[in-house]
């Protein structure tokens, strides 16, 4: 890019210095940059490849929502139905209970493994030891690491009739229950489970933020007396509250998934009234008993309810705190 003066018609070339600069722009076609930057493009060459196979070639099979299908015949559905899948499951009762659990489910995951991460970046933020603060980042990232599969079989043995939380009931004198047979019980666990798993990785991103906040905000509020409390709520919060945002929004995107393979491991028939969720429920009757049509018009409602979540809540961000994904 070069910047040329343009001087007015018969003016001086000092009339020239003080007229309005004009800014030439080279032309940079984007075939002459990919032979220029061919290598460093070639990085972005498999994770293209990945999202057209695996995200957006799948999204064609959503038309069998509106078809019937048929295994064995036509990929894309034999006969044009319209809308029938989708009153079949606004029209089955089953399906508002499933939905009134994930909705259910999502909100405390939502409200409580949230916020936490939050206050354990601001706790190991104010730690001075750096060995303890290592110590205490350490056993809390640890879970983030562990297999679904082993993580559900730690919480059905401590929740068994003869586990670690009834042995403790049976020490103190209490009768043991067999909590992940009564379906009031489910969701307690399941959530102590996920803060159990999520909260400490989910620090991280905190922790980073908090580090960009400069130390002067800190030496400048010490100076007019103010407490940890006042510099924690006046330039902490307001410091990572982007951050606190963007992850608000991804949060509330993936609002109605909620975990499908930890639900299912915990989940048995006795406890459906409140562990079924609509990814377990869809892979029932969209896999197990190959309805998949049924199952595609499920999965096409719950994506788009997510859709207009992500936008809600991104909108709203942008307009009351200036912060949001675009």
């Amino acid at each position: 890019m070069a910047l040329r003066t343009a001087a007015p018609p018969g003016g001086t070339t000092a009339q020239a210095a003080e007229a309005r600069p004009v800014v030439l722009r080279n032309k940079d076609t984007w075939a002459r940059a990919l032979r220029r930057d061919w290598r460093l493009y070639t990085f972005l060459v498999l994770p293209v490849l990945f999202l057209l196979i695996f995200r957006y070639l799948p999204m064609l099979g959503n038309v069998i929502a509106f078809r019937r299908f048929r295994p064995g015949g036509n990929i894309f559905g034999d006969e044009w139905v319209g809308l029938y899948y989708f009153q079949m499951f606004i029209q089955n009762q089953q399906f508002w209970t499933v939905f009134a659990n994930t909705v259910i489910l999502g909100l405390l995951t939502l409200l409580i493994c949230f916020p936490l991460p939050i206050v354990l970046a601001l706790m190991l933020n104010e730690l001075r030891s750096r060995r303890f603060k290592r110590i205490v980042q350490t056993l809390s990232y640890l879970p983030h690491f562990m297999s679904i599969v082993i993580v559900a079989g730690i919480v059905l043995q401590l929740t068994s009739i003869t586990g670690t939380v009834n042995q403790v009931v049976d020490l103190f004198g209490g009768t043991p229950v067999a909590l992940m047979q009564q379906p009031e019980w489910f969701r307690t666990i399941y959530v102590s489970s996920e803060v159990w798993q999520t909260v400490g990785w989910g620090t991280i991103l905190y922790l980073a933020a908090l580090t960009t906040i400069d130390d002067q905000l800190y030496e400048a509020s010490r100076i007019d007396g103010a407490n940890r409390w006042q510099q924690t709520w006046h330039i902490t919060l307001p410091g990572i509250r982007p951050t606190m945002m963007v992850l608000l929004i991804l949060n509330i995107g993936s609002f109605m998934a909620v975990g499908f393979e930890k639900v299912l491991l915990l989940q048995n028939p006795l406890i459906y009234s409140t562990a079924d969720v609509i990814s377990t429920y869809l892979y029932r009757v969209g896999i197990q008993s190959a309805q998949f049509s049924y199952g595609t018009a499920i999965g096409l409602f719950e994506a788009v309810i997510g859709l207009a979540l992500v936008l809600s809540a991104n909108f709203a961000s942008r307009r009351l705190v200036g912060a949001s994904l675009w």
